[in-house]
């Protein structure tokens, strides 16, 4: 079977592809050809600028306007593969927005981690205004286009499989909820931290509505004598008491699985992240993850059981949750396990991938009836 996987890769959609090229590669039956959307050059990124004045109030329909650059390069792609593939697999559905028809004309399956009727008031560089959801209706219009031809949608959360259910019409018999899921190590590498003080972990390209800001003023006033603060992630952070920054981890890089194994706690207090990677990463390596309670993290961590949930603005719930972590190696240990067992039961790369496979086939025998 001649897959072609057209990666959006943006975001954790690098990372997913990265885990799912490996993976395909013990799985003789499919001959996979990926199609990575590169960054954008000059003319993508003038398309996609935001407006100055307009793009305050978020009504310059900026990310849009990105999805239909990039999904017009996307289109002239797969028209010259046409003849040589079986299936298409298109991750996400913003990638597709120039190729409905060829979907529609040929086997397929479109995955979707979020859709915009969520992610357009999760952007991590622009705040949602009255306006956004004024405008909303014009980018749905383009995502309807897309599920509607696809032969089956596949979510990666029951949270995301809901809107797609309710506001977008995807039927139960084209709708299949099936997490990509990450690689899974045969045993957690924990490593003793050198340092006296137990070290949490944050991991996020972004500071603002990742958290990041946030965890820095909560660390610094009430946790710097406590614990050790790790920052991975591209955004300014100053030199602060017990905080140490990585700025050049990327993806695939080995010092995160290091950091990681040397960690008490993962904690990620994002506003925005729906079905982040970087929280099952952690608990693939026994790590607790303190975390939001929002988008499809609940399904991700069982709250007081694999870690700790905590509600958006509840700092002291934050510091609480972080402080009973650090001071308590046996809830450590115990949520760590709990985590791991969950990332084997339904989050393992080699079993998902192997249930999309069947996917694919699934969709090539629906698509011939």
């Amino acid at each position: 079977m001649r897959v072609l996987f057209v990666n959006e890769n943006l975001g954790g959609h690098a990372t997913v592809h990265l885990h799912l090229e490996r993976a395909l590669r013990n799985v003789p039956n499919v001959e996979a050809e990926f199609l990575h959307v590169p960054p954008p050059k000059i003319t993508r990124r003038l398309v996609g600028a935001a407006i100055p004045v307009l793009g305050r109030f978020d009504l310059d329909l900026q990310p849009l306007r990105a999805q239909l650059a990039l999904s017009r390069w996307v289109r002239d792609r797969v028209r010259a593969r046409a003849d040589h593939i079986d299936v298409v697999h298109v991750y996400t559905q913003n990638a597709a927005y120039e190729i409905a028809d060829y979907l529609r004309e040929h086997p397929s399956i479109v995955s979707v981690d979020s859709t915009n009727e969520l992610n357009a008031y999760l952007l991590p560089h622009r705040r949602p205004t009255r306006w956004t959801g004024r405008l909303l209706p014009i980018t749905q219009r383009f995502e309807r286009r897309v599920f509607d031809a696809a032969t089956l949608v596949v979510s990666s959360s029951e949270y995301a499989a809901d809107s797609l259910r309710s506001t977008y019409g995807v039927t139960a018999d084209r709708l299949r909820v099936l997490p990509m899921g990450i690689p899974v190590p045969h045993e957690a590498p924990r490593r003793d931290d050198e340092s006296p003080l137990p070290m949490i972990t944050f991991v996020g390209r972004t500071l603002d509505r990742k958290g990041g800001h946030r965890l820095l003023e909560l660390h610094q006033r009430h946790l710097a004598s406590r614990c050790m603060l790790t920052m991975v992630t591209k955004g300014h952070v100053p030199a602060l008491p017990n905080v140490t920054t990585y700025h050049d981890i990327d993806v695939g890089d080995p010092r995160l699985d290091e950091i990681l194994a040397r960690s008490a706690a993962f904690v990620f207090p994002s506003e925005i992240d729906q079905s982040p990677n970087a929280v099952l990463e952690a608990m693939a390596m026994g790590v607790p993850v303190i975390a939001s309670r929002i988008g499809a993290i609940p399904e991700m961590v069982e709250d007081g059981v694999s870690g700790m949930l905590v509600t958006l603005g509840d700092d002291d719930g934050l510091v609480q949750a972080i402080t009973r972590v650090i001071v308590d190696p046996a809830v450590r240990v115990s949520m760590g396990a709990a985590g791991r067992r969950r990332v084997a039961e339904h989050y393992d790369l080699a079993k998902n991938t192997a249930a999309l496979v069947d996917l694919l086939v699934e969709a090539c025998e629906r698509f011939r009836k």
